[in-house]
């Protein structure tokens, strides 16, 4: 088993994941900003500066199916209130390689603005960037572990059209920003073209993290060839500021 959180996570970008032996891996966190829990198929991986015997005993007195402890409330809960964070909800975490050529669409990047989803991008992220699009926004950063995060945001929709934008992928979450990536009511098929975009304008794995009601963008993601290969619990140092609803 890999050593570190980056490591687990550059190991499931190429399709190496943990072994599906229904244990828990403790590893230390990459930074204080996040902590967490990252459930694959049948392994589970902990990141937390926390002792893994506390880990291990907690999940162990649970009593649920082994599977399910990581990510059970109970669990959760003792984790937030050991280590004083916040979360909001359980993600997917989605991955894609980037693509070749140049994307379809025409985006401006930009350095400053005072877009919301930029602003929770920064609070979540390093190395953000911006595209602006007609429509839409784009955001890529690097989050927990490390890893290059996308989020997008579509223009507003009247009202019973579409979904508040929310957590990148979480901007929170995951990514936390989370995003909103269907089609506007002007541009089917935005959001889509969006994440597929952001695929073009990097050169290592794109993660994001969905809000598993948020189906719209779930479905925008996949349909661009991004993969599910886990669900995320993020904790962050609880410093305030409010909640996103996400890609």
């Amino acid at each position: 088993m890999a050593e570190t959180l980056r490591d687990v996570l550059d190991a499931v970008a190429r399709g190496a994941f943990p072994p599906a032996d229904g244990r828990t891996t403790v590893v230390g966190q990459a930074c204080d900003r996040d902590a967490g829990v990252i459930a694959f198929t049948g392994h589970s991986v902990v990141f937390t500066d926390e002792d893994p015997r506390w880990v291990y005993d907690t999940l162990g007195a649970l009593d649920c199916d082994p599977l399910a402890a990581p990510l059970h409330p109970r669990f959760l809960t003792a984790f937030l209130d050991r280590t004083g964070r916040r979360t909001e909800t359980v993600d997917g975490l989605l991955v894609a390689a980037p693509l070749p050529g140049r994307p379809a669409l025409t985006l401006r990047e930009i350095e400053d603005t005072g877009h919301p989803r930029v602003a929770y991008a920064r609070r979540r992220r390093e190395e953000v960037r911006v595209w602006t699009a007609d429509g839409g926004v784009l955001v890529t950063g690097r989050g927990v572990g490390g890893r290059l995060e996308v989020s997008v945001e579509l223009d507003e929709e009247p009202e019973g059209r579409g979904g508040r934008e929310e957590h990148a992928g979480q901007e929170e979450h995951a990514g936390h920003e989370r995003g909103r990536a269907g089609g506007g009511p002007g541009r089917p098929g935005l959001g889509r073209a969006l994440v597929t975009a952001a695929r073009q304008l990097v050169t290592e794995p794109l993660w994001a993290q969905i809000a598993p009601g948020n189906a719209r963008s779930a479905r925008a993601f996949q349909a661009a060839g991004y993969r599910q290969v886990g669900a995320e619990a993020l904790l962050l140092r609880a410093t305030g500021g409010g909640s996103a609803g996400g890609v």
